[in-house]
């Protein structure tokens, strides 16, 4: 593990690559996570990485405006790839564009720690 120190912290590292989906296996160079770009679906991102990865990743940004079902079940998605896994950290996959719905990102860190929690209690879900 590689760690970036300050006279204050230590920052884990997190290496990520826009449109870097044929390079992820060679990617895992002693950092603390990969982050998957949001083409990539991660359950395909965590088959090209060697050993036992930490991934973040990777909701489309676009989804935002899409209905609530729609979205929803992307969320789903995203973390039902995660499991795979030795840990996911859930997040946009490009940030958060400036026009976004501050109601909706309420709703989908509510969604994703709810989903998150029922995935985590289910009994062929590794945690």
């Amino acid at each position: 593990m590689i760690w970036w120190t300050t006279a204050e912290a230590h920052v884990p590292l997190v290496h990520f690559a826009v449109g870097a989906a044929e390079l992820y296996a060679d990617m895992n160079v002693g950092v603390d996570a990969i982050g998957v770009d949001w083409r990539t679906p991660l359950d395909v991102a965590l088959s090209r990485m060697r050993g036992s990865v930490t991934v973040q990743g990777n909701l489309d940004p676009a989804l935002l405006g899409a209905p609530w079902p729609m979205l929803a079940a992307a969320i789903d998605q995203v973390l039902a790839e995660g499991q795979a896994a030795r840990a996911h950290v859930f997040n946009l996959g490009h940030g958060v564009p400036p026009d976004a719905d501050p109601q909706v990102l309420t709703r989908i860190v509510a969604h994703v720690h709810e989903a998150s929690a029922a995935l985590a209690t289910s009994p062929n879900t590794p945690v």
